[in-house]
């Protein structure tokens, strides 16, 4: 198998595309992320809480639901912001193909920004303008003081960034498949898909797989060493105050430039969303002439799959979530407590499926479950698996933050006042973690709801899930069925949001960043 993958050209030809798309997706998500993030954090932009919000829109929506929007706006012969350029010069040549490797990774790029803004947002709020302040008074210029003071604060930020968008990007199979397949371009994980089409090549998958495992592993190792000698800290007090750039005449003309980001990301796809599921014929303008219900009336009423997939999404959202809090919840408190010996290795259990691409876990899932001793393949239970293992490093991390931020000496003052640890757990650190557990809840079932990577290996007619569903009606041209699908999944995803945060009276994407 091994031989095969590294000699074939089509198998080499998938490594190549891989490594050229992630490579320019990080750098793209790195200097949008970072000019966002300092923009948000460091100057007098306006309705910074708003871009905040939108920023994180683009991060809840799911990469392969953005792609099958591009699809709809810059196909080259209907998409809409190519019919408007025909019209608009009487050119008929198309502006935008995004049915290349160039739209594939602008898309990729647009979905992967949010995670490198988050990290230069939080360096960014920390950083001390005393710092930058004293340069300017020893003599330094801007550019100086740019290269000698803030580069470095925000290098382990950028580097990191950097990574994570490229891990991202690695591991992505829809928007891949749904911008690149038809343009015969394929990427490991879309290639790994096809192995396992009839005839299945299992064994080819598998030898397949251990190149993109390899590679994600190589990466966070290299990250490590990269930054692991390299700390910085600012000092912080009243004086450390965070004196914000003013932009001046620029001011308005930078708003438009960050609306203009985000509206790539954010309102044109959820336009041509909203305008594919209440058309008639999603090409046409959405004239009272071309308004109908009748996709939502199809999507949820009379195609076949849909109603057994929502269920199935659902459950698996709210098993997983639930499941997935209280065990990382247990690890976490353990870990951080340092209750049993060895309490570090649970840490490393619980983050090492980060670096297993959900489409490697499919393989491995598959290879393990599809025969005896445990059939667990063509039952939900399996997805089960899937989703636990792969969401479990996220609301790790996120306990582990929660109750790195409960004192345990509030847990010792109780106990010596003659409180057993249950007591403690009840009365103490439970209400003291209430918030951060939920948005953990939150973030893992929003993972759940959105994930296709190991869903489109491991589902069966019986256990198809929303995105597979959607995956498939691609195929199928049934468009406005597909827009209904995916409002359908953002919809839920925001009310989750907005729930949570009504629930704990506070920003919970706050923790996430």
């Amino acid at each position: 198998g091994y031989s095969q993958v590294f000699t074939e050209s089509a198998f080499l030809k998938a490594i190549w595309n891989t490594l050229i798309i992630s490579l320019w997706v990080g750098v793209i998500a790195v200097v949008i992320g970072s000019l966002l993030g300092w923009l948000v954090t460091r100057t007098d932009l306006p309705c910074k809480k708003m871009v905040r919000a939108l920023v994180m829109a683009s991060f809840v929506t799911p990469p392969f639901l953005g792609a099958f929007a591009w699809t709809l706006l810059a196909g080259p012969n209907a998409g809409l912001l190519n019919k408007l350029y025909r019209s608009l010069t009487g050119s008929e040549e198309a502006l935008f193909n995004i049915f290349t490797m160039e739209g594939l990774i602008f898309v990729m790029a647009l979905y992967s920004f949010p995670y490198v803004f988050s990290m230069i947002a939080n360096v960014c709020e920390l950083i001390s303008s005393d710092l930058e302040d004293a340069a300017n008074i020893l003599g330094a210029s801007k550019l100086r003081v740019a290269l000698t003071v803030t580069l470095p604060l925000t290098a382990p930020a950028l580097v990191g960034g950097f990574i994570l968008a490229f891990l991202h990007s690695l591991s992505l199979f829809g928007a891949p498949a749904i911008l690149g397949l038809p343009a015969g371009l394929h990427t490991i994980t879309t290639q790994i898909w096809a192995l396992f089409q009839y005839p299945p090549r299992l064994d080819l998958a598998a030898a397949f797989s251990v190149p993109l495992l390899v590679a994600t592993m190589l990466l966070i190792m290299l990250q490590k060493k990269i930054l692991g000698r390299r700390g910085y800290s600012t000092v912080g007090g009243k004086g450390g105050q965070r004196r914000l750039v003013q932009l001046g005449i620029f001011r308005l003309p930078v708003f438009a430039l960050v609306l203009g980001i985000i509206a790539l990301s954010v309102f044109l796809p959820y336009w041509i969303l909203l305008k594919a599921a209440l058309a008639k014929a999603w090409a046409q303008p959405l004239t009272w002439d071309n308004f109908t219900l009748e996709n939502f009336k199809f999507a949820f009423f009379e195609y076949g799959d849909t109603q057994a997939a929502i269920l199935n999404t659902f459950k698996l959202g709210i098993l997983t979530a639930t499941v997935g809090t209280v065990v990382a919840a247990f690890i976490a408190y353990i870990t951080n407590r340092q209750l049993l010996w060895g309490a570090r290795y649970l840490t490393f259990f619980a983050l090492a499926p980060l670096v297993v691409p959900g489409i490697v876990l499919a393989v491995g899932l598959f290879l393990a479950y599809a025969r005896p001793p445990f059939v667990l393949y063509g039952t939900i239970w399996i997805l089960f698996i899937a989703y636990l293992t792969k969401e479990m490093p996220i609301g790790f991390s996120q306990a582990e933050t929660t109750f790195k931020s409960i004192h345990p000496e509030l847990e010792d003052a109780s106990r010596i006042l003659g409180a057993n640890r249950l007591v403690v757990l009840r009365d103490v650190t439970a209400p003291l973690a209430r918030a951060g557990l939920i948005a953990t809840w939150c973030f893992i079932f929003i993972g759940v709801i959105r994930e296709l990577s190991a869903s489109i290996l491991l589902f069966t007619p019986k256990s198809k899930v929303v995105s597979v569903v959607i995956f498939d009606l691609k195929e199928e041209g049934q468009i406005g069925v597909i827009a209904v699908l995916g409002i359908l999944l953002l919809l839920v995803s925001f009310l989750v949001i907005l729930a949570v945060q009504w629930a704990v009276g506070r920003d919970v994407l706050a923790t996430r960043e």
